[in-house]
C-alpha cells in the first residue's frame, strides 16, 4: 500500500494523493485502506518513513564532521528522489524504524563531534530542518524560482539590499547554497559544554 502511495507521489504529487485515490489504484474500497493506515495523517507518515528508508547509512566517513555532511547530503538526494519528497516529510511527526535510524546515525555523529546534548539536539534539528526546507524550495522552484520572482520585484531603489544579491537566489545554486548552509550550521555550532 505504501509502495502504491509512493508510485500516486510521484506521478501527480503530494496535492493530488488521497486514501481514495491509492484504493483506486489497488482496485479497493477505501475503507480497506483506512483499515490498514488508521488516517491519511498516519499513511503520510509511513510513506515519510519508507523514503527515509531509502537512504543508505553505509560507506560514512569515519571523521564525524564528515560524516554529518555526507548524512545530510544523503537525506536531500533522497528527498530529491520523489516528487514532493520534502513537502511530504517536512508534514510528518513520525518516529518510525527508518527515521530512528538515520536521527540515531545523526545525532551520534554529532556527538563525536564533541558537543554537549543539548548542542548536538538543536543542531541535528537545524540541518534537518535547513535540508528539508531547501530542498521544498528546491522541488518547487521548476515553477516559479525565487530568484526569478525577486528579480521582477525589487529595484535598486526601492529594495537597494535585495537588489544587491538577488543573482544569487538563482535555482541553479540550490548545490553551492546547500553546501554552505550545512557548513555555516556546522562552523557556528558552539563549544561542548563541560
Amino acid at each position: 500500500m505504501i509502495r502504491t502511495a509512493l508510485e500516486l507521489l510521484d506521478e501527480k504529487g503530494l496535492d493530488a494523493l488521497s486514501t481514495r485515490a491509492i484504493a483506486d489504484r489497488l482496485g479497493v474500497r477505501m475503507n480497506t485502506v483506512l483499515w490498514h493506515v488508521k488516517t491519511k495523517a498516519r499513511m503520510l507518515e509511513l510513506m515519510a518513513d519508507a523514503v527515509i528508508g531509502e537512504l543508505r547509512l553505509t560507506g560514512l566517513p569515519p571523521a564525524p564532521d564528515e560524516r554529518v555532511r555526507e548524512l545530510a547530503r544523503r537525506y536531500r538526494r533522497t528527498l530529491l528522489a520523489h516528487r514532493d519528497g520534502a513537502a511530504l516529510v517536512v508534514g510528518t511527526y513520525g518516529a518510525d524504524p527508518n527515521i530512528l535510524r538515520f536521527a540515531e546515525t545523526l545525532v551520534g555523529a554529532l556527538l563525536e563531534c564533541g558537543l554537549g546534548d543539548r548542542e548536538v539536539a538543536w543542531t541535528a534539528w537545524a540541518i534537518t530542518y535547513f535540508t528539508l526546507g531547501l530542498t521544498q524550495e528546491e522541488q518547487a522552484a521548476g515553477h516559479r524560482p525565487l530568484g526569478d520572482i525577486l528579480a521582477n520585484a525589487v529595484s535598486a531603489t526601492t529594495h537597494p539590499a535585495l537588489h544587491r544579491v538577488v543573482a544569487h537566489l538563482a535555482p541553479g545554486s540550490f548545490d553551492e547554497r546547500f553546501e554552505f548552509g550545512v557548513d555555516a550550521i556546522l562552523a557556528g555550532r558552539p563549544p561542548a559544554r563541560r
